[in-house]
């Protein structure tokens, strides 16, 4: 059952993450969590750290009430290190990850209109990967998805990374994967989709850490008018941002060798949080916070935290109704999976 949260926090440079619920259902790390309808989706993930099989669970929660339930539905998938789209604000499409013994390829899919898993299959054409784990599946519309990760089997991974297409048919409950081409060797990397401001606007889908560079990689770049795909609104949050970055110290370099962190698009913005450094050799678990902003030259801006209870990895970021929530993950010790939902607070 889920617990509101007293309105207790800690301000650290002008930020922090505010508790506004508690249920253990939500304790989890290395899930997805998408929000379909005015809902967070949450599918597996690790209910602890060094778990060998991940959960199967489907956990839906209403950030409007507070309250969490296990979604009883048949054939929920046994995954973790997957990622997951909102398609046509009714399906739930859960890309590869992890089921405790391989990677998989495979594509689940959630009818959140009757609550049922669904089985789509792949068209003739489908070209799929040997297996994703830690990649990442961005929405460009409803029948495109676009797939970047590092494929691999049951104990190796490719040296190099690739970029999916994924085209799917609602109505006629199929997909198809093609291989657009090989790329930058990453895993545990996030995705965002942002408009390309100057002369020649459009859309640029840019990838960031899953390997030891600082520099985001470039994964699709559209012309004005190629991406239908609409961002969720948030003028307040937009200008809170702002007015946060603009004290801050802006640079041209980004996290270097970041991985299992969070991102999530706001406007002009793509903000991350968390995750796990592969350039420390102690105390790897981050609680940085960075926003990349891309109102004119890219800039990123760094604000730290000093306090080591909102450190986060395997988490999860989703942006509703103005507002940032954090949603689970593994805290300090790598292991204990947090049962918290907050917000992001910003005080300007």
């Amino acid at each position: 059952m889920a617990v509101a949260m007293p309105p207790s926090r800690v301000e650290v440079s002008g930020w922090s993450w505010r508790p506004v619920a508690r249920d253990a259902l939500l304790a989890r790390a290395f899930h997805s969590c998408t929000e379909l309808r005015g809902r967070f989706y949450l599918v597996g993930g690790l209910l602890t750290g060094g778990a060998r099989k991940p959960s199967s669970d489907t956990v839906v929660f209403d950030p409007t009430g507070g309250q969490a339930v296990r979604l009883e539905a048949r054939d929920s998938p046994l995954l973790s290190h997957h990622d997951a789209a909102n398609v046509g604000g009714r399906w739930l499409c859960v890309v590869g990850g992890w089921d405790g013994s391989r990677r998989l390829a495979t594509v689940k899919v959630l009818d959140t209109e009757h609550g049922v898993w669904e089985a789509w299959t792949a068209t003739p054409d489908n070209c799929p990967p040997a297996g994703l784990s830690s990649h990442t599946c961005t929405r460009l519309s409803d029948r495109e998805l676009r797939v970047a990760g590092r494929e691999g089997g049951t104990r190796t991974q490719r040296r190099y990374g690739s970029i999916y297409t994924l085209t799917l048919d609602p109505s006629a409950r199929t997909y198809c994967y093609k291989e657009d081409y090989h790329t930058v060797s990453r895993s545990g990397h996030c995705a965002a989709l942002l408009q390309t401001p100057g002369p020649h606007p459009g859309h640029q889908l840019l990838l960031f850490g899953g390997c030891n560079s600082a520099e985001p990689e470039i994964a699709g770049q559209w012309s004005q008018g190629k991406i239908k795909e609409e961002p969720p609104i948030a003028p307040r949050l937009m200008e809170q941002l702002a007015r946060l970055v603009s004290n801050g110290q802006g640079s041209r370099q980004g996290p270097r060798g970041l991985r299992h962190h969070s991102c999530s698009v706001v406007g002009p913005f793509a903000v991350l949080f968390g995750g796990e450094s592969l350039t420390r050799a102690r105390d790897t678990i981050c609680n940085d916070l960075y926003i990349y902003d891309t109102r004119k030259s890219p800039l990123w801006f760094h604000f730290p935290c000093a306090d080591r209870g909102l450190k986060r990895v395997g988490h999860r970021t989703c942006l509703w109704n103005d507002q940032l929530y954090l949603v689970g993950g593994f805290g300090e010790d790598g292991r204990t999976a947090n049962p918290q939902v907050c917000i992001l607070d910003l005080f300007i």
